[in-house]
């Protein structure tokens, strides 16, 4: 195969069940604020001191510092957008809602670091087989286009609905399809052997309820999913490593190379799109939600919001959420 060796059925079985468990406990931990605390509170802990010192040590794949720090910058989203979610207060907090778009931009920034440490290895390499070559920093600079383009935190509010959802409305397909190019990119370029979990079916359990089942709350989903699988990996990283599930990637440059330079052509995209939106109506990414223009915007936005968004006389629109004026956007369709 293009970017597998042979995939068994027993291995897409498996990872039918992956995906489903992802998706499953997702609903779980958003639905109710008890199991949130207790898979990213209490199991936590529980494994900081008695398991991951093991099964991660130093030697292993998953004991690199990028697996140690990215499940704690990933608990630290949940964690985070708990806060906003179940305390009033920070939820209408300007600083706070800071704290979304800078947990994401760090996640993304570590995966580019690691494409460019990688662009220059071969062999095995902390328990990982490694193809170094361009497609690292063709895959680099994809995700230093993903992370400028995040845009839009100014709107975050939570959902009026009884799972108080962190709702990101500028957060629109078109940017999460582009982040999904990249990251598995990032995870065949850097991890291949561990690519058909962590990248496919990881990267598709967040995209589906963003799509199906929660819209507008992908980075809350994708916090919680990548949480538990960091977690489960870090536990258990034989079931990616040696198990009979366990698929190996191809490693064949001609595939680095492709899933690279898609993932580039796609952020590359978007980044031209949003320059567009920005000049053609006269919008300021870092103070204004940039596509308040479209409907997908507008359907999420509507569809969450807690109470009716109000207008004042002579003056702009106000979130009551968020607790701050949205900015008349030139152009924007009612």
């Amino acid at each position: 195969m293009f970017l597998y060796e042979s995939i068994p059925w027993y291995s897409w079985l498996m990872w039918f069940v992956v995906l489903g468990a992802l998706v499953g406990l997702n609903e779980v931990t958003r639905r109710w604020k008890w199991a949130g605390l207790a898979f990213f509170v209490a199991l936590p802990l529980v494994l900081t001191i008695f398991v991951w010192p093991t099964t991660a040590a130093e030697g292993s794949s998953t004991g690199t510092w990028f697996h140690w720090v990215k499940v704690y910058s990933a608990l630290a989203g949940c964690l985070g957008f708990m806060l906003i979610r179940y305390v009033p207060s920070l939820a209408k907090n300007r600083w706070m809602l800071l704290f979304p778009p800078l947990i994401l931009a760090i996640n993304i920034g570590e995966a580019v670091i690691r494409d460019f440490q990688v662009a220059g290895l071969q062999g095995l390499h902390d328990g990982v087989f490694m193809v170094g070559g361009p497609w690292n920093y063709m895959n680099a600079f994809a995700g230093i286009l993903n992370l400028l383009t995040i845009c839009g935190w100014v709107g975050i509010f939570v959902s009026r609905d009884r799972s108080k959802d962190m709702i990101w409305p500028d957060m629109l397909w078109f940017w999460i399809i582009a982040y999904d190019l990249w990251n598995f990119a990032y995870v065949y370029n850097c991890v291949g052997d561990h690519s058909f979990y962590a990248g496919a079916a990881l990267l598709i359990s967040c995209t589906i309820p963003a799509f199906f089942i929660k819209r507008g709350a992908w980075l809350q989903h994708r916090a919680h999913t990548l949480a538990l699988w960091m977690m489960f990996t870090m536990a258990v990283p034989t079931f990616v490593e040696s198990s009979p599930f366990a698929v190996q990637s191809s490693h064949d440059p001609a595939a680095l190379f492709t899933v690279s330079a898609i993932a580039l052509a796609a952020n590359i995209a978007v980044a031209v799109y949003q320059v567009y939106t920005i000049v053609k109506r006269h919008r300021n990414p870092l103070r204004d939600e940039l596509y308040t223009h479209l409907r997908k915007y507008q359907e999420v936005r509507d569809a969450n919001l807690p109470v009716a968004t109000a207008t004042a006389p002579d003056g702009p629109e106000v979130n009551p959420v968020a607790g701050g004026a949205i900015r008349p956007q030139r152009g924007d369709r009612s």
